[in-house]
């Protein structure tokens, strides 16, 4: 693994813009090891522990065991026998980040949230005219500290890629910074499956072109690139040289909003999958509406118990209207799945080409977990 360069100084540098990437440490499951003195110190998997349950969440100590998020509960069971699965509350991680984003706004307005667990500062010109961006992250996360109970880790830099792939490097509660200097060095060294956008996929189909390291994705032409991977090699031939161009959005736009249910038992039959999507196209545009956003495309996912998974999308000529409208599109799309042979496992709803509801104002606060 590359190393940081850890010194302060170079950051402070005026012209150099100065990107804090905040991740909070195990959020979910930090939050019930704080309010729950009992799970601390012990593996703790927030999520459903049922046999088709799914881990939101990992604490450090279940981590030790391969635990992960998105893993099914059964397989993070089989790993560490001595796991202790907490239902997720929501409502009480909404609100711990609402705590967190009030910290950043101590520091600056130019706040990108990715999740209700991790955002990105701009701090190039802050509130307390601090010149050290390491300083500021040093602050934040004292701060975050003393509000919530909780730990956060940081990562700095002078872009979002580059202060992203930083924050992972000194957790749990740690901060690493990527100076100017350092940062093409860094992602040379760095192997591609370890920058951030590039999924496992990809890192599979770079390692069969002979792509392991940052530095032989540098060695590749932009053309080459977009050959094999579309519009994707542009930013892959960019990333590469530790180029990002990309400002701190505060209000950018989410991409999608989507929620999904996993089914204690396989679903056959129509009235009961439509009955489903109904609940979660309404779960969706609440989602929605509490952001005042709608949107032109549905989304379908279904799962089916052999686990092959399939999605059927409709793009509107106008933006939907109202949890009736969404609803109404996802059972349409349903409807020509029926009658099956296969049970299915997962249903899932999607809103995506989002776009701000007209006459009404944006909420600016964190996203929420859909």
């Amino acid at each position: 693994m590359p190393q940081p360069d850890n010194h302060a100084a170079p950051m402070a540098d005026a012209g150099i813009r100065k990107i804090i990437h905040v991740d909070m440490d195990a959020f979910y499951a930090s939050v019930e090891q704080r309010d729950n003195p009992d799970l601390r110190g012990k593996p703790v998997a927030v999520g459903g522990s049922t046999a088709r349950g799914v881990v939101a969440a990992a604490s450090y100590e279940a981590r030790v065991f391969g635990v992960r998020s998105a893993m099914p509960s059964v397989t993070a069971k089989r790993r560490c026998p001595d796991l202790i699965f907490v239902k997720p509350r929501f409502e009480v991680y909404r609100a711990v980040s609402q705590q967190i984003r009030q910290v950043f706004a101590e520091h600056t307005d130019l706040i990108e949230p990715l999740s209700l667990d991790e955002a990105y500062l701009d701090v190039t010109e802050n509130k307390q005219a601090i010149p050290v961006a390491t300083t500021i992250a040093l602050m934040i996360r004292d701060r975050i500290r003393q509000v919530t109970g909780l730990n956060a880790s940081a990562g700095i830099s002078y872009n979002k890629f580059l202060a992203k792939l930083a924050s992972d490097l000194n957790k749990p509660n740690g901060q690493a910074v990527i100076t100017p200097a350092r940062g093409p060095a860094f992602v040379a060294e760095l192997p591609v499956k370890k920058f951030h956008g590039i999924g496992p996929a990809t890192a599979a189909k770079m390692e069969r072109l002979g792509i392991v390291t940052g530095a032989d994705l540098r060695a590749r032409s932009a053309e080459f690139l977009r050959q094999h991977f579309g519009k994707a090699g542009d930013w892959y031939w960019r990333i590469s040289r530790a180029i990002d161009h990309r400002p701190v959005e505060p209000h950018r736009i989410r991409k999608s909003v989507g929620s999904e249910d996993t089914f204690s038992a396989d679903i056959f039959d129509f009235d009961p999958a439509r009955q489903e999507v109904a609940a979660l196209a309404d779960k969706v545009w609440k989602a929605c509406d509490s952001r005042h956003l709608t949107g032109r495309t549905v989304t379908l996912k279904v799962k089916y118990a052999d686990f092959q998974q399939i999605t059927r999308s409709r793009t509107l000529t106008g933006p939907v209207h109202g949890a009736g409208d969404l609803e109404a599109v996802a059972v349409g799309l349903l409807q020509p799945l029926f009658p099956t042979a296969k049970g299915i496992r997962l249903l899932g709803v999607t809103l995506s080409s989002l776009e701000e509801d007209e006459g009404q104002a944006p909420q600016l606060s964190l996203p929420g977990f859909d």
